[in-house]
C-alpha cells in the first residue's frame, strides 16, 4: 500500500541513495540562473556525465549549487558499453570522480557503441542482440560497476535497423544483463516507442517483456518524423520536440505495471523557456501523484498535448 501524503509537491517515496518517485527534468545551462532564483519544486534534475568532466567551471559551479537542493541523476553518454573493445579507464576515472564529488542517487548508461578503434562516433548505435554481444556488454558493466563501487541503470536504446545476426529480443536481452550483472533499467519509453514504430512492433508487448522489477529510472522525449530509403515512416529520437500524446499513453500503460518510477523529462535541443519546460514536468507529476492516490493501476492518461501548448502560450504572451 502506497505511503499517503498530503499533496503532490512532497517528494513521493524518496529514501536515502534512491530518486524521489516524482517527475525531474535535464538541466541546462540556459536555465541555471532561473532555477536558482524561482527554487522550483521538482523531484530531481539529470545532467550528461561528459559535460562535466572538467575540474572547474561556470557548470560546476551551478551544478554544486543546485545540488544542495535537489537530488541528482547523472547520465553517461560515452562509455561505449557494447564496443567489441576494452571500456576506456581513463574515462572511468573521471566518471568516479564526478560521481564522488556530486553523490548522485543514480547513475546510468546506453546500451550502445561509440567507439571504433582509436576513433569516437558522435552517436549511440546499436548492435546484434547475440549470445557474444551479451557476454561483451554483461563484462562492461561489471567492470562499470566493480570500479564505479555503485549499481548502474542501463538504458534500452531507440534503433533505426535491426540485424539479422540477433538471437534475442531486445526485452530478453535486457532481462538476462540484469540477472547476470545485478544492474538496473533505465526505461526510456519514447525510445520504445520509436523503436516499435520503425521496426513495426507492439510497444506494449515490447514494454511487458522488460525486467520491470528493475526499473530505477523512466525516460520521457520528443522525436522527430522522417522517411527510410522506401518511403515508410522513421522515427527519430530528437530530444527536440514535447513528449508526443502516443508517448505519454504508452508511459501511462507502463506505470500500470511498473507502479510509480522517478521520471525524467528529456529535452536536449530547442530547449523551450523554463516555464514551458517546467510545465511538460508536470504533466508526468501529475501522472505519479494520481497513481499514488489511487492505489490502483493502469494510471490516466492525460491530455498532455493541451496542458503544454496552454503554458507555452502564456510563456510566449509574458515574453511578449
Amino acid at each position: 500500500m502506497p505511503n499517503r501524503f498530503n499533496s503532490p509537491t512532497q517528494a513521493l517515496g524518496a529514501a536515502a541513495g534512491t530518486l524521489p518517485t516524482r517527475a525531474g527534468v535535464g538541466l541546462k545551462p540556459a536555465h541555471y540562473q532561473e532555477i536558482l532564483a524561482t527554487q522550483p519544486n521538482i523531484g530531481f534534475f539529470e545532467v550528461h556525465a561528459e559535460n562535466y568532466m572538467v575540474p572547474g567551471g561556470p557548470f560546476h559551479h551551478y551544478l554544486t549549487r543546485i545540488r544542495e537542493r535537489y537530488a541528482l541523476s547523472i547520465h553517461g553518454v560515452g562509455l561505449s558499453i557494447g564496443a567489441d573493445a576494452s571500456l576506456d579507464v581513463e574515462h572511468l576515472d573521471a566518471l568516479a570522480a564526478l560521481l564522488a564529488r556530486y553523490q548522485p542517487q543514480s547513475f546510468s548508461e546506453h546500451l550502445a557503441w561509440s567507439t571504433h578503434g582509436p576513433a569516437f562516433l558522435n552517436d549511440l548505435l546499436p548492435m546484434p542482440y547475440n549470445t557474444a554481444t551479451l557476454q561483451r556488454v554483461c563484462d562492461h558493466i561489471d567492470q562499470v560497476q566493480s570500479h564505479l563501487g555503485r549499481r548502474m541503470l542501463l538504458e534500452n536504446p531507440a534503433t533505426y535497423v535491426e540485424f539479422a545476426a540477433s538471437t534475442w529480443d531486445e526485452g530478453t536481452f535486457l532481462t538476462e544483463v540484469v540477472r547476470r550483472t545485478g544492474c538496473g533499467l533505465l526505461l526510456d519509453v519514447n525510445n520504445v516507442h520509436v523503436s516499435s514504430v520503425n521496426h513495426g512492433r507492439d510497444a506494449q508487448a515490447t514494454i511487458r517483456s522488460m525486467p520491470l522489477a528493475q526499473v530505477g529510472e523512466i525516460h520521457l522525449a520528443g522525436f522527430a518524423q522522417a522517411q527510410d530509403g522506401n518511403g515508410d515512416l522513421l522515427l527519430i529520437d530528437s530530444h527536440d520536440t514535447p513528449v508526443a500524446q502516443a508517448v505519454w499513453e504508452l508511459y501511462a500503460f507502463t506505470l500500470g505495471l511498473t507502479g510509480p518510477v522517478a521520471t525524467l523529462l528529456e529535452r536536449d535541443n530547442d530547449v523551450p523557456a523554463w516555464p514551458v519546460l517546467l510545465a511538460e514536468v508536470g504533466v508526468a507529476d501529475r501522472q505519479l501523484w494520481e497513481l499514488h492516490q489511487r492505489d490502483e493501476r493502469p494510471a490516466r492518461v492525460l491530455d498532455a498535448s493541451q496542458q503544454i501548448q496552454d503554458v507555452s502560450t502564456r510563456a510566449h504572451e509574458v515574453a511578449a
